[in-house]
């Protein structure tokens, strides 16, 4: 008992936050359903208890001279019939409509459930395989279920008063009728059940397989690897793969749905032997004259409709139970936590910062990974300085900018922005005080303004305020010579874009970052795709938007951080070597070493 009740326990909850869902997206839809539920439950009783009386009327009738009292009986048993089709006609169109309306409206609220939750969720996350397995199927299920709960919970008071009603007529007949129609019902309810969990527990085995399926299909079909694709002539690989993979899926999808046909066809074998054993009782009771002729096509519908609507009840059970499963993805997905804490006293951002910026003995090794990115950083920035971390890739400079945005947080040390650790400040506080470029930056499939006004949080910013951040960009010209300037659309991804080159993309990318007017100005390999001399210009652009604010520059190019105020060398997770371009030139170091050897290929 303990354990049937440890069972039920987790299904009711996730029954009740499903139907929480339904609520929250849309009251009055809610209500309307159940209402026009309830009367197509009771209009089943209507129905047969009004054709009884048309046969007994009409039975009568022959038996009698044809009178116009018999005929008004009729005809007005007749205009009930009718008018309970008309109702009941009414009450399936508005049930439809009212199902689709909030199907729409439940499955925009999952969605919002859903987007609102993976922005919260930690960096980490996203380069963790198991979180996106646990999106992927949060993704599949979530935005249905809910609806489909509250369908299956519909349909199951309809059915259930329905039922209740056929049982009162049966029981009229006999009451061992009842527990033979149940009977005959169960064999189905448990196959059912048994198909869910197989189902479910097949679903979550083959996830890594339908994320690879759906990953190699985005390569075949969308543009991020159109050139390689083209250039490698990698369709005929790519296109084997995803078969390979649909393959193994439909073959085991295949295999569990032959078995499911075979159970099922057993299970109503029993329930079509328990029906017409009660058709063959009535039929004895009416030739033996103990029953009308009405009274037979009465029981006769009441056990068909019965039958159907256990089967009913044990389809709405078993889909309970289904999407009871399916939905605790939903659970595990909206369940994780993050792992940057806000802090239980926050702290105001210093404006302006005063002091400066500190790595106190920061150590940093990404989760499930065995090698530590960055190791015993120590170091502070002025305020309005200008600093450089440069080295080769991988040497952890980039890791930095993570922690000082605190996409994560250090393993060991602290940073401090005027001596309060950041973890004191509201995330979203020091997020607005730091403002970036990424060399892997988004290219927004926007409108020029909106891709540059999306550096602040208000959708109401000024063409003037847009433009002044695009020239001081540089990009300005490029937008102004689009058909449409700042409203053309950029990329191509929809009709009338238009593609920019990726030097011009990254022009972008930094007018939005500048339009923050952030006190930290973070630019992480900015001029990776522009050439010696627009790289110049940047620069020397870049040095007079700055003035006034902290700016740290991340790089591998050495040519572009000669005018820093200081340079930080990075290897291998720690800096070797800090100091300005001639100090650390004069040293003849690693710096100068790289700096030398890049200088060969311009020379």
């Amino acid at each position: 008992m303990n354990s049937l009740l440890l069972r039920i326990r987790p299904f009711l909850q996730t029954v009740r936050r499903a139907l929480s869902f339904v609520w929250e997206s849309s009251p009055s839809l809610a209500v309307g359903s159940i209402i026009v539920r309830v009367i197509q439950g009771l209009l089943p009783l209507l129905v047969l208890y009004l054709t009884k009386l048309l046969i007994d009327a009409v039975t009568e009738g022959l038996k009698t001279p044809a009178d116009e009292s018999s005929m008004t009986h009729i005809t007005t048993i007749l205009g009930g019939l009718a008018g309970v089709a008309v109702a009941s006609a009414i009450l399936t169109v508005a049930a439809s409509l009212i199902s689709r309306i909030q199907s729409q409206v439940v499955t925009d609220h999952m969605h919002a459930l859903l987007q609102a939750k993976s922005v919260e969720v930690d960096l980490e996350y996203y380069e963790n395989a198991q979180y996106q397995d646990t999106l992927h199927r949060a993704q599949q299920e979530a935005p249905y279920r809910p609806t489909a709960i509250l369908n299956a919970l519909l349909q199951f008071g309809q059915d259930a008063i329905s039922l209740l009603a056929m049982m009162g007529i049966l029981w009229w007949l006999h009451w061992g009728v009842i527990p033979v129609l149940m009977l005959t019902a169960v064999p189905y309810f448990f196959v059912r059940l048994q198909q869910s969990n197989r189902l479910y527990a097949w679903e979550r085995e083959r996830t890594p397989l339908q994320r690879k399926a759906w990953y190699v299909n985005t390569l075949l079909t969308q543009a991020t690897a159109a050139k390689e694709v083209r250039l490698f002539d990698l369709g005929p690989r790519l296109r084997q793969w995803f078969l390979d993979a649909r393959s193994v899926l439909r073959r085991e999808r295949i295999a569990l749905e032959r078995r499911w046909v075979l159970a099922g066809l057993a299970a109503q074998i029993v329930g079509v032997a328990g029906v017409f054993g009660v058709y063959s009782f009535v039929a004895v009771q009416t030739y033996q004259g103990l029953l009308t002729l009405g009274s037979l096509v009465m029981f006769f519908q009441a056990v068909q409709r019965a039958s159907g609507f256990l089967e009913g009840l044990g389809w709405s059970v078993s889909s309970l139970y289904e999407s009871n499963l399916f939905l605790s993805s939903l659970d595990e997905f909206l369940g994780v936590k993050s792992r940057l804490p806000e802090s239980s006293h926050p702290k105001q951002i210093p404006r302006p910062i005063m002091q400066g910026l500190t790595f106190d003995r920061v150590s940093f090794q990404y989760p499930h990974e065995e090698r530590v990115a960055i190791r015993d950083f120590t170091l502070t920035i002025k305020p309005g300085e200008h600093v450089a971390f440069v080295g080769a890739n991988g040497a952890g400079k980039t890791t930095l900018v993570k922690l000082l945005c605190r996409l994560y947080d250090p393993t060991g040390g602290r940073i401090t922005i005027d001596g309060t650790d950041i973890r004191d400040y509201p995330i979203a506080d020091l997020r607005c005080a730091v403002s970036g470029i990424f060399q892997d930056f988004v290219k927004f499939q926007l409108s020029a303004k909106e891709n540059i006004a999306l550096g602040v949080r208000a959708s109401d910013v000024d063409l003037a305020t847009v433009t002044q951040a695009a020239k001081q960009a540089g990009v300005h010209e490029a937008i102004e010579r689009l058909p449409k300037g700042y409203e053309s659309l950029l990329g191509k991804l929809f009709d009338g874009g238009h593609e920019l080159s990726i030097g011009e993309w990254q022009k972008v990318a930094l007018a939005r970052a500048i339009l923050r007017n952030s006190q930290i100005l973070i630019l992480d390999e900015p001029t990776s795709a522009m050439d010696a001399k627009a790289e110049a210009e940047l620069f020397e652009r870049f040095h007079e938007l700055a003035q006034g604010r902290t700016a740290i520059l991340i790089s591998h190019r050495l040519s572009t951080v000669k005018m820093a105020d200081r340079i930080f060398v990075v290897d291998r997770g720690q800096i070797v070597e800090q100091g300005t371009h001639d100090d650390l030139m004069g040293r003849q170091g690693l710096y100068a070493s790289l700096f030398l050897t890049q200088a060969q290929h311009y020379q």
